[in-house]
C-alpha cells in the first residue's frame, strides 16, 4: 500500500514539475514577446553633437531603470552653434547619424519613435550674441529632422537649469535610486539616497543635488515629484565655465597680463609647445568679449609653454570670483550653494580629465591633494614626454594641465568639496552600458515615462499571481517528493 501511495506522489511531483515548466514557458504573452519601443535624442553640445537611441520593453514603459542605450553616433564636425555663418550646414551635418538611426531602429517602428534635439550652452551663447543666427540654425536643423520618418517632437535650446536637472534625473534613474520592483513585483522605495550630478561641458558646467538645507535663492531650487516621492533639488549652471570657454578666458587673461606682446609665455602649456593664435579665435565669444582689446582681431600672437603649475593655478583662479556673496554661503561669482552632501557622480569632461590623470599619467585621484599634485605633474611634463605618453590625444594634449587645475579649483574652492566629501565623487562616463548626461532624463520627462505618482500596485498583480502560483507548485512538488521518499523507506524497513 505504501509503495502505491509513494508511486502516486512521485507521479504528482512529476506532474507539478511539468506544470512549472509549462507555466514558465507560457507566462509570456501568447502572441510572443512584447517587443521594444525606441526614442532618439540629439545632444547638440557646444563642441559636438551626439545622437543617442534608447530602447525599452514595450510592456514596461513606466518601470524605472528599464530604458537602456541601444546605440549612439557622434556627429562629425563641430557643434551646431559653430555654423552661425552657414546655417544650412548645421542641418546637413546631422545626416550621417540620422541615416544610422534609420538602420538602428526597426523600420516598422520609425513612425512611432519620438525624435528630439536639445541644444545646450553653445547655442545659449549664440542666442545671446546673435539671435537671428541662432534662430536660423535651429530652423535648418528642424527642417532636416522633419525630413526623416520619425515622430519629430521639437528642437529647442535647454536652459542651464534644465540641463543640470535632467542630468541628475538620468544618473539616478539608471542607478534605480527613485524606485524599483521587489522580487514579488511590488514597487519599493530604495533606502539609498539620490546621487548628486556634476556635468562639465564645452561652454558650461552644472552641479545638481538633493538637499535638506534651505535654498536661499529660489532660482536654484527645483521641486520634483517622481514615483510619488518629493525631491528638493539644488541646481545651478555656470555659463562660460565649460572646458572650451574656460580655455579661451584663460588665454585672454594671459594676453592681458603680458600686454598683448608678440610672444606671450603660457604657464599652463607644457615646455616645448608653441602655437600662433589670432585674436579673433579668442575673442569670438560672449564669454571673452568684455576683455576684447582695441587691437585688430586678425592680429597674430605666439604663445610658448613654460609648464609652471603654481603660476597656472594663479591665473585660473582669476577666472572665479570667490569674494562676492550676498547669501550665507556661496560657491563663486556670488551664487548661493548649500553644503554638498552625499555621493556625487561627475561626468563629461570631469570624467575625461580624471581618466587622463589615472590612465595616462598613472596617478590615483582619491583626495583633493591627489588631484592638485597630478595637475602640477602634468604641467611640469614636457610636450615631447606628453606626446610619447599619449600620441593619440595630441589635439587636446596641451590643455590637460589647465583643465586638471581648473577641475581641482572648481571642486575644492568653488563647490567646497574637502577631504571628507571629495572621496564621495565617482568620475564616470556611463552607468552600466548607458551614457550619463541630460539626454535620457530629457526624453523620460517629455515622454512622461517617470510618473509623478507612485505606480498603482495592480500593475504588478498579474506578475505577483504568477510568482505565487509557481511558489505553490514548488512547495507541493517538494512535499510530494519528500513524502514519497519517506514512504518508500518505511515500506522497505517494514519488509525487512
Amino acid at each position: 500500500m505504501a509503495r502505491r501511495v509513494a508511486a502516486v506522489l512521485l507521479l504528482l511531483a512529476l506532474g507539478c514539475l511539468l506544470g512549472i515548466l509549462l507555466l514558465c514557458l507560457g507566462s509570456g504573452d501568447a502572441r510572443g514577446p512584447p517587443g521594444f519601443k525606441y526614442g532618439i535624442v540629439l545632444d547638440a553640445g557646444s563642441s559636438h553633437t551626439a545622437m543617442f537611441i534608447y530602447k525599452w520593453p514595450a510592456d514596461k514603459e513606466n518601470d524605472t531603470g528599464v530604458v537602456s542605450e541601444h546605440s549612439m553616433c557622434d556627429v562629425e564636425g563641430p557643434g551646431i552653434s559653430s555654423y552661425s555663418s552657414d546655417p544650412p550646414a548645421a542641418g546637413k551635418s546631422l545626416e550621417h547619424c540620422l541615416n544610422q538611426a534609420l538602420r538602428d531602429v526597426p523600420k516598422e517602428k520609425h513612425a512611432v519613435t519620438p525624435l528630439y534635439l536639445g541644444a545646450t550652452a553653445g547655442m545659449r551663447l549664440l542666442n545671446i550674441a546673435n539671435l537671428q543666427a541662432s534662430n536660423a540654425v535651429l530652423s535648418t536643423v528642424t527642417a532636416m529632422l522633419k525630413s526623416y520618418p520619425f515622430d519629430f517632437r521639437g528642437a529647442k535650446i535647454l536652459s542651464g537649469e534644465e540641463e543640470g536637472v535632467f542630468g541628475w534625473v538620468t544618473a539616478n534613474y539608471l542607478l534605480e535610486n527613485f524606485i524599483k520592483r521587489g522580487w514579488l513585483g511590488e514597487w519599493i522605495q530604495p533606502k539609498k539616497k539620490t546621487l548628486g550630478a556634476m556635468d562639465f561641458g564645452g561652454a558650461s558646467t552644472q552641479i545638481t543635488f538633493e538637499t535638506r538645507d534651505t535654498i536661499e535663492d529660489p532660482r536654484n531650487e527645483v521641486m520634483l515629484k517622481l514615483y510619488g516621492q518629493p525631491y528638493k533639488v539644488y541646481t545651478h549652471s555656470f555659463l562660460c565655465y565649460g572646458r572650451d570657454q574656460v580655455l579661451k578666458r584663460l588665454l585672454s587673461k594671459l594676453l592681458q597680463a603680458e600686454s598683448y606682446q608678440a610672444t606671450v609665455p603660457n604657464p599652463c602649456w607644457p615646455t616645448g609647445y608653441r602655437k600662433s593664435l589670432s585674436l579673433s579665435s579668442i575673442y569670438d565669444s560672449p564669454c571673452t568679449e568684455k576683455e576684447r582689446p582695441s587691437l585688430p582681431l586678425n592680429t597674430i600672437i605666439t604663445m610658448a609653454g613654460t609648464g609652471n603649475g603654481s603660476l597656472c593655478a594663479l591665473h585660473i583662479s582669476k577666472l572665479f570670483n570667490f569674494t562676492t556673496c550676498s547669501f550665507s554661503r556661496c560657491s563663486f561669482d556670488g551664487i548661493f550653494q548649500p553644503e554638498v552632501s552625499g555621493n556625487f557622480i561627475a561626468f563629461s569632461a570631469f570624467f575625461y580629465t580624471v581618466d587622463f590623470i589615472q590612465t595616462v599619467m598613472e596617478r590615483p585621484v582619491h583626495l583633493p591633494k591627489d588631484l592638485k599634485d597630478a595637475a602640477e605633474t602634468i604641467c611640469a611634463t614636457s610636450w615631447s614626454e606628453l606626446l610619447q605618453k599619449a600620441p593619440k590625444l595630441e589635439k587636446r594634449l596641451s590643455d590637460y594641465c589647465a583643465t586638471s587645475m581648473f577641475v581641482y579649483l572648481l571642486t575644492t574652492r568653488g563647490y567646497n568639496f574637502n577631504n571628507h566629501s571629495f572621496p564621495n565623487i565617482a568620475f564616470q562616463k556611463k552607468a552600466g552600458e548607458t551614457s550619463i548626461g541630460w539626454a535620457l532624463g530629457y526624453m523620460l520627462n517629455l515622454t512622461n515615462m517617470i510618473p509623478a505618482e507612485e505606480p498603482a500596485s495592480h500593475k504588478s498583480m498579474l506578475y505577483n499571481y504568477w510568482v505565487i502560483l509557481i511558489l505553490l507548485f514548488v512547495v507541493t512538488t517538494l512535499t510530494a517528493l519528500v513524502t514519497a521518499v519517506y514512504l518508500l523507506r518505511r515500506s522497505k524497513s517494514s519488509a525487512i
